[in-house]
């Protein structure tokens, strides 16, 4: 995909949004850092499937120990907490137990804090914090991750008194991920600014959801064809494939002033 810096036009766009910005909202794991660098979290869903089975298993008397299948299909670390929550809101004969869901929760969170160890930092991601908050741009992070891992990786010297608040995961109800947009609403109620007046940029489709539920404009941050393809299709008012755009673009702004 062609860098969105190498087309003036839309150089023009991501001007003309930064220019009307007061603040930058910006997803966790993708815009700032690559947390799980491309391995899959099927073991992950397997381990909360485990957790979870001695607990719900009962549901069918011919089928101890299921789950219900769109449970015990999900290979995602994510979504298996979205169907977990779905499938103990279902009328049952018997109450289930909340624990499973706890269990959950500090699963999927202890992988979120294991995988800071490797996590990639996000290509020029540190220069265009340090522009955004030399601009006056209160920048804060909204994530389907737990609050807890990505503070403690902006504890880091580079990004450390430079992001606002940490509008993460619901842990009391993970239908509350984006494209909810929960952590996005939270995020404007601390900020005490109009969603008209934010961007948030994200790497996945749900962030564009999540904005145009909130109101913000969006910035989509991917090197994937199809996703910038989808992202333009939802509306995106602008797509990048590196930082270096929105860069150059805040750098004229700094020029002005």
């Amino acid at each position: 995909m062609t860098d969105v810096a190498d087309a003036p036009d839309d150089q023009d766009v991501l001007l003309r949004l930064l220019t009307k910005t007061r603040a930058v909202l910006f997803d966790f794991d993708g815009p700032v850092c690559d947390l799980f660098r491309g391995v899959p979290t099927d073991e992950v869903a397997e381990q909360v499937k485990e957790a979870a089975r001695p607990y719900w298993g009962w549901r069918d008397p011919g089928d101890q120990g299921r789950l219900d299948p769109d449970v015990e299909s999900c290979n995602d670390s994510h979504d298996i907490l979205r169907r977990l929550r779905d499938m103990y809101e279902q009328p049952a004969a018997k109450k289930f137990s909340p624990e499973p869901l706890e269990l959950a929760e500090t699963i999927v969170t202890e992988q979120e804090t294991d995988a800071l160890r490797t996590a990639v930092r996000t290509p020029h991601v540190v220069t265009l914090v340090d522009l955004l908050h030399e601009l006056g741009m209160p920048m804060v992070i909204v994530s389907n991750n737990a609050e807890g891992p990505i503070r403690r990786y902006l504890e880091q010297p580079d990004f450390q008194g430079k992001f606002e608040g940490v509008f993460g995961r619901d842990p009391s109800d993970a239908r509350r991920m984006k494209p909810d947009p929960h952590c996005v609403d939270r995020a404007l109620e601390h900020l005490g600014l109009p969603a008209s007046s934010c961007i948030l940029i994200g790497d996945q489709i749900t962030d564009l959801k999540a904005a145009r539920s909130a109101g913000t404009w969006f910035i989509g941050y991917t090197r994937k064809e199809t996703r910038a393809r989808e992202m333009e299709e939802g509306g995106a008012d602008a797509v990048v494939s590196t930082h270096l755009s929105v860069i150059a673009a805040a750098e004229k702004i700094r020029a002005s002033r």
